[in-house]
Formats: C-alpha cells, sequence, structure tokens
C-alpha cells in the first residue's frame, strides 16, 4: 500500500494510478496473529489485500472479521463476499458489519461449489447471484437502505468490485455478462489469471467497443508460477486461466523455475501496464505467498523505469 491508508484504493485508480493489489486466505485458526502475520508482509507494498471468502470452498476465519481485522492493522482490505453460503438476510447483514467496520472494498462471487471442497456433502445456498448482490451493495450506498426499502443508519460508502475471465474474444462475442455487473452497480473488476499481454489486450479492446472501458477499472490476475508442473495444472484445473505453452516451455528450461516464475510475473505486468483500460493488476500466488512481496518490489521499480523513458 502506497501512501497512507486516507487515501483509498479508489482515489488511486481514479487518478490514473497503476495499482497493485494481492491476497491473503485467513487461516484456519481462532488466533488473530496467525492472519496479522500472513498480512504485514504486503503492508506498504500493496495498494489493498483481498481477503478471500471460504476459498476452495473450506472454512477459515469469516471474511467480514479478517477484513476488519486488517482495517485496524492498518491494511486496506478488499473483502470477498460469496454467494454459496449465506442467504440474502446474512449477507445484508454482512454488508451492514462491513461496512460498520470501515471496510469500503467489496468483489461480489459466485463461490466456489461445496463438492469442490473437504465437506462435499454441505448444502449450497446461492439465494443471490453475485449480480444481485452487486444491486443490493449500491442500494445500502446510495439509498441507504435494505431491498425492502427498509431505512439503515449510517453509511456505506462500498467501491463494488465483479470477477471476469479475460479471453481472445472470437467474432461477435459479447461482454453480456460483465455489462449486467456494470448495470448493477459494479465499479471495478479483477480478472482470473492472464499471463499473457496480448489476450488482455484484446480483450479489453472488445470491451472498449462496448463502453465498458470507460465504465470499469480492471485489474488483470497475474501470478508467480512455482514450477512447469503448478503452471499446467492451474491452466488445466482452474477455468478461465490464461497461460501459454511458451511461458510453460520457458520454466521447464529454467534452472531455477521459482525464480524464472517471478520474473515471468514481473515483466507480464510490466507488458500490461501499457494497455488501454488496464488500472493495474491482481497478484495471486496459490501456495507461493512468500514470492509476492519481492514481485511487487521488482513490479514497481520495473514500473517507475518505464516511465522515467
Amino acid at each position: 500500500m502506497t501512501g497512507t491508508l486516507q487515501e483509498k484504493l479508489q482515489d488511486k485508480i481514479e487518478a490514473g494510478r497503476f495499482v497493485l493489489t494481492a491476497e491473503v486466505t485467513p487461516p484456519v485458526s481462532a488466533d488473530r496473529g496467525e492472519l496479522l502475520a500472513k498480512a504485514a508482509p504486503l503492508a506498504g507494498l500493496a495498494d489493498a489485500v483481498n481477503v478471500t471468502d471460504g476459498a476452495g470452498a473450506r472454512p477459515h476465519l469469516g471474511a467480514v472479521t479478517a477484513a476488519a481485522m486488517l482495517v485496524e492493522a492498518g491494511i486496506e482490505p478488499i473483502l470477498q463476499l460469496t454467494c454459496r453460503d449465506r442467504n440474502r438476510i446474512a449477507l445484508q447483514s454482512d454488508l451492514l458489519s462491513a461496512a460498520a467496520a470501515g471496510v469500503r472494498n467489496l468483489l461480489m462471487l459466485r463461490g466456489d461449489d461445496p463438492s469442490v471442497g473437504d465437506q462435499p456433502d454441505a448444502k449450497p445456498v446461492f439465494d443471490l447471484d453475485a449480480r444481485q448482490l452487486l444491486e443490493t451493495a449500491r442500494r445500502l450506498r446510495d439509498a441507504g437502505e435494505l431491498p425492502t426499502g427498509r431505512k439503515i443508519s449510517g453509511s456505506a460508502p462500498f467501491f463494488l468490485g465483479a470477477a471476469d475471465n479475460p479471453i481472445d474474444p472470437p467474432p461477435g462475442w459479447e461482454p453480456k455478462a460483465l455489462a449486467a455487473k456494470v448495470e448493477a452497480g459494479a465499479q471495478f473488476v479483477q480478472t482470473q489469471f492472464c499471463m499473457d499481454a496480448g489476450v488482455a489486450r484484446r480483450y479489453l479492446a472488445r470491451l472498449a467497443e462496448y463502453g465498458l472501458t470507460g465504465k470499469l477499472r480492471f485489474l488483470i490476475g497475474v501470478a508467480p508460477l512455482r514450477s512447469a508442473k503448478s503452471a499446467r495444472w492451474m491452466k488445466e484445473r482452474l477455468y478461465g486461466t490464461v497461460i501459454p505453452d511458451a511461458l510453460i516451455e520457458r520454466m521447464e528450461r529454467a534452472s531455477d523455475p521459482a525464480d524464472e516464475g517471478r520474473r515471468i510475473c514481473v515483466e507480464t505486468i510490466a507488458a500490461l501496464t501499457g494497455i488501454p483500460g488496464v488500472a493495474g493488476v491482481h497478484i495471486m500466488a496459490p501456495n507461493n505467498d512468500a514470492a509476492v512481496a519481492g514481485v511487487i518490489r521488482a513490479a514497481r521499480a520495473s514500473i517507475a523505469r518505464l516511465a522515467a523513458g
């Protein structure tokens, strides 16, 4: 996080600064110190830190509580809220709780199905979808009321986010789902992994044709890949992930694949800075959290060199 906590993520994005966000998965722990230890390396580096919500359909320290703890620690969070586990009543309560805790950035997600988690017999809720949850949060913010029309006290100045999967758009493809999220209130987007700047450029160009780049701020998902094996697994198993075969082959040839993966990530970030419509990147590092702080430092240095000409 550059600047101060008072300089919000939304302010930085709207000022045209290229932002770098990261994320933490809350621990399976009732010890607040464990969460803060995971987030501490990102303090003063990441512009904001996502707090995942039951990632992988597995229980963790609650996302709203974890996000509130980051606010207390001076780290600006992006609270992920999934529709999987709670009905609309519980989700509305969580929105009020987030606002009361000073959490401003929200990323609305459907959530992984329980069948992929460690308790596959758990019953999914999905009372709302991500678009409806965006609409609910926008109504809380703009009208100061619940969907029932009941007025709330206080304010909920949310910066509302949605997710999307970058694609190399085929002829005739229209971003209908993303346009619906804009209509529901989305202001920024964090995407699935896209380690191909060419795909990102063509994806953003198509969105620009539909006027979406003027309405949304896009943070492209990137990763410091650990190995060719993990990169291939991500490409084949994580829906929407874009990793060119050439990058996987490059890691196979590397004497230190993890170091090469960090270098590729920094290079990708530098390439993304030149694409119209890209407001920043979102760095995700499954099982490789220790690499993120170094990637952010190196990326900021690379961006500074590019800006200096």
